[in-house]
């Protein structure tokens, strides 16, 4: 059982990094977009890294809590517990610099009911500014939450080849 949740939190946390990485991968060539080509592009996200990357960041901070605590007191515990830190690292950089930057994004985008509840949630007064501040806090979020779901994840590979 205990191999399984490896696998299962190690595939988990592999599909919140992909999106993370995905989004880091493309900041040279956003930076380099105009505005208008800014705007039209940055809406092509939702609702496949919503949902996909969403599921797969909640889905791996649960199961690496639940691999930390099955693997307490065990050689590999640390390394498991450091990937549940940058787990929630990354969740905690979305909350504090992407999410609210969204709202800019998608304000002339149907995301439908559900998904236009969840992007509203927390919005504030952050698309008002300068657009290249909102791209450039958006696009470094994500450097960001891609280096600690990467770490996340070595950390988790590591620890499973010690068992």
């Amino acid at each position: 059982m205990f191999q399984i949740l490896q696998v299962i939190t190690l595939s988990l946390v592999t599909l919140a990094m992909v999106t993370a990485v995905a989004h880091a991968l493309e900041l040279p060539g956003k930076l380099r977009l105009p505005r208008e080509t800014y705007l039209q592009v940055q809406p092509i996200y939702y609702p496949g890294f919503t949902v996909v990357g969403g599921a797969g960041e909640v889905l791996g901070i649960l199961a690496t809590l639940t691999l930390a605590g099955m693997s307490y007191g065990m050689p590999q515990f640390p390394l498991v517990a450091g990937a549940f830190l940058c787990m929630l690292a990354m969740h905690a950089v979305y909350w504090v610099f992407t999410h609210p930057v969204n709202d800019f994004w998608l304000r002339q985008t149907s995301v439908g009911r559900t998904g236009g509840s969840f992007f509203a949630f927390g919005a504030g007064r952050d698309g008002e500014g300068d657009w290249t501040v909102m791209r450039d806090r958006w696009e470094y979020s994500h450097v960001g939450r891609g280096v600690l779901s990467a770490a996340a994840f070595l950390m988790l590979a590591i620890s499973l080849v010690m068992s």
